[in-house]
């Protein structure tokens, strides 16, 4: 393998030998309660208040159960191999760097440009979910939008504009988000999905849950077993941010025992919470009705409960608008840390000198993102999502059977159980997800790879610092 080429990658022991210190500096305080309980505030967000209607109207009907179930098998499965690459390699969670240190630089631009589409069309769903909620708030106050100014295939949905660049303009002048803030929305999150599943299920009508599988309308994904199928692919955005989970990996007490009750105990409390919020939802209205950006509160109003309405609205603005802000400034620092390796123009990785802050990165994507989120629909979004994500989570899975056959000396506090056949289980998972999706989400995602080739082929390679050295 030439280490010069398009292949070369940064090797394990350089990366631990450089901030190995730091590394085994981290205290060792993490039980399997305080992973658990962590990885429940990564996974429970944008997903459940937003994706859950148009999931169940369009694809899966009442069988979204099903659909979140498969969901979270494929992510259990990609979030033990996530595991074993956060104890191996002393980073915080990435995944382009994972991929740079074992699959290679090209194999790393490509997750890196990956992770920019999934970023950016995640906080567009975000967006677009939060631009409904806060509408639904204004209509309680009497003052709600026009139509026109509420919809991607209208004038555009401006509330999901503005609040990107708002959130956009905090970022750049060096706002971060609190531990006590995070915790705050962790609490907000739960009580509002528990109140909703606890109140609601004493209105459910069960005829709204037959048929439990509608039939097929002929075509694929629309109902029957491949619209459950399809509903998972979508759903799947509802557990992006478990794999943020496998970075307590460092700070655990015994990460080969605490680490998979961790990560598989957050993602089956989530998926019941989940499992129980669409099925009272399905149970409140009828499930064609629900292609909406706000269902949950939807289904509150079915209730009744005017309180109960309000709680789920503003529960959700501000689950909604914390997640946004994650988001952001995640992709701004994935742009910051692709330049500072020489494949993007180190332009993007510049720090403003009085914010601390890669600001030309951050208003690039904001404005870009912002003009997503106002013209595209919420349900392309989410295909994109999914559909990114579960490329670099194939990818994750390939560089943990990868690394046990190049390096397979070097210590690992975690070890993924069954290699190969867990990763490659992880694979098949997320090969089957994505077989769920529409063919023009498999067309968009093959576009935005091909331009991402072309960058780095006609930019990145010749700029690339690794190879440089």
């Amino acid at each position: 393998m030439d280490h010069k080429g398009v292949f070369a990658r940064k090797p394990v022991a350089d990366i631990i030998a450089s901030e190995g210190s730091a590394f085994r500096a981290l205290p060792k305080v993490l039980g399997p309660f305080s992973i658990v309980a962590m990885g429940v505030g990564a996974i429970i967000g944008a997903g459940i208040f937003v994706l859950t209607g148009t999931a169940a109207a369009l694809y899966a009907g009442p069988a979204l159960t099903i659909s979140f179930v498969l969901a979270a098998i494929a992510c259990g499965l990609v979030g033990l191999c996530y595991a074993e690459l956060s104890t191996l390699l002393p980073v915080q969670g990435s995944t382009y760097t994972y991929t740079y240190a074992t699959l290679g630089e090209l194999a790393a631009w490509m997750i890196g440009w990956d992770l920019i589409l999934e970023y950016s069309m995640g906080v567009g769903a975000v967006a677009s979910g939060w631009s409904a909620y806060f509408n639904s708030l204004l209509v309680q106050m009497g003052m709600g939008l026009p139509p026109e100014l509420l919809s991607a295939t209208a004038i555009a949905d401006v509330p999901a504009a503005v609040i990107v660049l708002v959130i956009t303009g905090l970022l750049i002048a060096g706002t971060r988000e609190s531990v006590k803030l995070n915790n705050a929305m962790v609490v907000v999150k739960l009580v509002v999905v528990l109140a909703f599943v606890l109140v609601g299920a004493a209105y459910v009508n069960t005829a709204n849950w037959q048929p439990y599988i509608p039939l097929n309308t002929g075509e694929f994904g629309q109902f029957g077993i491949s619209g459950v199928l399809r509903g998972a692919s979508i759903v799947f955005f509802a557990y992006i941010g478990f794999d943020a989970v496998s970075n307590c990996a460092q700070e655990a007490r015994q990460p080969q025992r605490d680490m998979p009750i961790g990560i598989l105990g957050s993602l089956a409390l989530s998926t019941v919470l989940y499992i129980a919020v669409a099925a009272v939802l399905t149970g409140l209205v009828p499930y064609p009705k629900l292609n909406v950006a706000d269902p949950v509160v939807m289904g509150a109003r079915a209730i009744g409960l005017p309180w109960l309405s309000l709680l789920v609205e503003v529960g959700a603005l501000l689950g909604l608008t914390t997640v946004i802000l994650v988001l952001l400034y995640g992709q701004s620092r994935i742009f910051a840390t692709i330049a500072n390796d020489g494949l993007l123009p180190p332009v993007f990785a510049r720090i403003h000198p009085r914010f601390g802050t890669p600001w030309i990165s951050q208003l690039m994507i904001g404005v870009g993102v912002a003009i997503v989120a106002a013209t595209v629909p919420i349900d392309t979004l989410s295909e994109l999502v999914g559909a990114g994500t579960l490329f670099a989570f194939i990818l994750v899975c390939v560089a943990v059977i990868y690394l046990r056959r190049a390096e397979p000396d070097t210590p690992r506090p975690f070890r993924t159980p069954w290699v190969p056949w867990l990763p490659l289980g992880g694979i098949l998972a997320c090969l089957g997800l994505l077989a769920g999706l529409g063919a023009y989400t498999w067309v968009r995602l093959g576009l935005w790879m091909a331009v991402g080739l072309v960058i780095y082929f006609v930019y990145g390679r010749f700029q690339s610092r690794l190879r440089a050295g």
